[in-house]
């Protein structure tokens, strides 16, 4: 993979409007589109025949984005396993200023990295398998269970077959939190994350 050809690429579509990514990350494949563009958003629920009622993560080039997105400071303990895991395999789920939630995390994967950086914004993204089917760990897998083909391919080879997909946790605005998908980062690591010092 080419990587600095595949970022320019990358990056191009992102600015795009309507344009859906499929790229690797360290789980499993992901969608992703520029967060603010809500044509390219609404293509990747028709992608994945994904329920509308169920939003979208954003990818984040910092953890700062998450407070600007939410429109309210994180929970002290959202900070605290952000700290602690990202970059990562953990997406936090947090209240917003809607009443409603925000979901978020920064992969660990070197071009999902390069990715926000050039593109220096977040973006929208979800698992790249039609709703209800094992997550994509290759490229041919994801292409085949989606309803229509993203704009832009980048192949980042198979993946690991023991990857599994992020650890979700939602931190509720007085600290209290639950494990809303479990993962590779378990419950006692986030015990210890948020043991006082």
């Amino acid at each position: 993979m080419n990587t600095e050809s595949e970022l320019e690429k990358a990056v191009a579509a992102l600015n795009r409007k309507g344009a859906v990514l499929l790229v690797p990350t360290e789980t499993v494949y992901g969608l992703v589109c520029n967060w603010s563009d809500s044509t390219a958003r609404d293509r990747i629920y028709a992608m994945k025949h994904r329920a509308e009622n169920k939003p979208l993560a954003a990818f984040l080039p910092d953890v700062s984005f998450a407070q600007t997105l939410c429109g309210c400071p994180l929970p002290e303990n959202a900070e605290k396993m952000a700290r602690a895991f990202l970059p990562g395999p953990i997406t936090l789920v947090v209240p917003d200023a809607s009443g409603s939630t925000f979901g978020f995390r920064i992969p660990d994967h070197p071009f999902i990295l390069a990715l926000l950086k050039k593109f220096g914004g977040p973006l929208a993204s979800t698992s790249a398998n039609r709703s209800g089917q094992p997550p994509a760990l290759e490229v041919g897998y994801a292409l085949k269970t989606l309803a229509e083909q993203p704009d832009v391919v980048i192949d980042g080879g198979a993946l690991p077959q023991n990857s599994i997909a992020s650890t979700v946790v939602l931190v509720n605005a007085d600290n209290s939190y639950k494990i809303l998908r479990e993962g590779r980062i378990t419950p006692s690591m986030i015990e210890r994350a948020l043991k006082p010092n």
